[in-house]
Formats: C-alpha cells, structure tokens, sequence
C-alpha cells in the first residue's frame, strides 16, 4: 500500500505517530505540572517484562545539571534550555534489593539477560512518554548520548551497580521551525520489514534503501571528508566517530561493572 494512501487512512493517533519528528528548539514556555505528571503516567504505563517495571525515571530539574549534561551528552547545548528532561535508567537495583530484604536464600545476582530485559522496559516505558507528549503538543528529543561518560553520570545522578541510564528525553513546546521542518524519511518498509526469515541485502538493494536519504540530504553530492557515497558518508560520521568511540569505552565500563558480581562465563 502507498504511503499516501496509508496516511489518508490514518485515526488521530497514527497521524501523529506519521508526523512525529525530534524537536531541538523550544519555545519559552513552561509545561505545566499536570502535563508533565500525564506523560510520566504514560510512561509508567508501558509494557513491561513480567509487570517487574525494570526502570527507574528521574526528572531533572535542577538547571545546574541540565547545564553539565547539555556538555557531557557531546555538547547539544539544547539539552539545557529544555523545559522538561527525563532520565531513562534500566533498573534491576530495585528488585535485586527487594531480594535481599525478602531474605531470598542464595539468591543469585543480575546477570546480562537481567539487563536487556531492564534496558527493554525503560526504553519502551520512553517511547510510551514521547507519544504522550505528542498527544498535548508537547515536542520531544531522545538524547542517546547518555550512554557516553558513564563514570561521570553515575557519580552525578548516585546510581548504585545495577543501574545504567539508557536514554534521556527532552521535552518542550517546538520553536517556529517546527511547522515547516519535515519530518526525516525512513526507509521503505521491503528493505526492514520481513516475513519469517532475515533477509540479507545486496549492493542493488542498499542503493534503493538510501536513494530517499540521499536526494534529501546530499542532492549534490556532498559528503563529509573523503566519502565517495553515502556508506561511506554514515561510517566517517557514525560509526568511526569520536562520540561513538567514547559511547562503546563507556558502554564496556558499565557492562564490565554490572558483571563483575555474576557468575562466570
């Protein structure tokens, strides 16, 4: 089916899940306490492993901390003019805890199965929140950079060793921009929609993936340092780039951390 025939037949809600797009500029306009308690009971009422809610949220009001992440989540000095920003934690502290004083005998430590499980729940738990957000007009940015520098906000937000943040979302009322900005192009549904098995995709089919990509955003070409094409273009800026560096040594402390009391391989 078209897209545009897929957008005509759209209810309320998947139009706005069509039309969302990240929002780094924010109006000066506080949200109010009962919107933001709205959108941590969305939140709140994802789907979640066992019903065990393997995440923790915290709200970051204090201007000085929104000052230092808006530097430690690679510089995007947006992070501090937000009016609302929520820190995604997955988090099997709590239960772990909870064992102990339950006096469970012998009771086995969280281990890396126990983590993806938190890490899935805390991030659907996020998304949950951006749609409320979107709901009341309320724009939103998801922050990966959070997962770089995991000595410095683990000692900035005291989390213990079972607690890793994930994600960190801003939120505000979008900037003027908002209305004529487009949301980004996503790739056609045949190249990541499957049906019972994976399918590997050859030189033929990368190029049709990322045509879309391509004419919007280098119509002339112009790709970041020595690239030759668009491939190229994504490993220099991505995968290859300091940030991501940093976010993989980052990763590895938090993951080596969290091991460091399970059992062994």
């Amino acid at each position: 089916m078209a897209e545009k025939t897929v957008y005509r037949t759209m209810n309320e809600t998947l139009r706005l899940i069509h039309n969302r797009k990240s929002v780094r500029s924010y109006l000066d306009k506080e949200i109010s306490r009962d919107f933001k308690d709205k959108i941590i009971h969305s939140a709140m009422r994802a789907p979640t492993a066992g019903n065990m809610m393997l995440y923790t949220i915290i709200e970051v009001e204090d201007q000085k901390l929104k000052d230092q992440l808006a530097v430690s989540c690679d510089n995007q000095p947006f992070i501090a003019k937000a009016p609302f920003v929520l820190l995604f934690l997955a988090d099997y502290q709590r239960w772990n805890d909870f064992f102990t004083v339950s006096e469970v005998p012998d009771p086995r430590p969280p281990e890396e199965g126990d983590l993806m499980l938190a890490c899935c729940d805390a991030l659907i738990a996020a998304q949950n929140a951006v749609i409320a957000a979107e709901s009341m007009g309320i724009g939103s940015c998801y922050i990966g950079d959070i997962l770089e520098n995991y000595e410095f906000h683990r000692e900035m937000f005291d989390l213990p060793d079972y607690v890793l943040p994930i994600t960190l979302l801003c939120f505000g009322y979008p900037g003027k921009n908002y209305q004529t900005n487009k949301p980004a192009p996503r790739y056609p549904q045949e190249f990541i929609h499957y049906k019972n098995r994976y399918k590997r995709l050859n030189s033929r089919d990368f190029n049709n993936m990322y045509k879309t990509v391509e004419n919007r955003y280098f119509p002339r070409g112009e790709f970041a340092e020595n690239a030759k094409n668009i491939g190229q273009h994504f490993y220099l800026k991505k995968h290859s780039s300091d940030f991501m560096r940093e976010m993989n040594r980052s990763v590895r402390i938090a993951l080596k951390n969290w091991r460091e009391n399970g059992p062994e391989d």
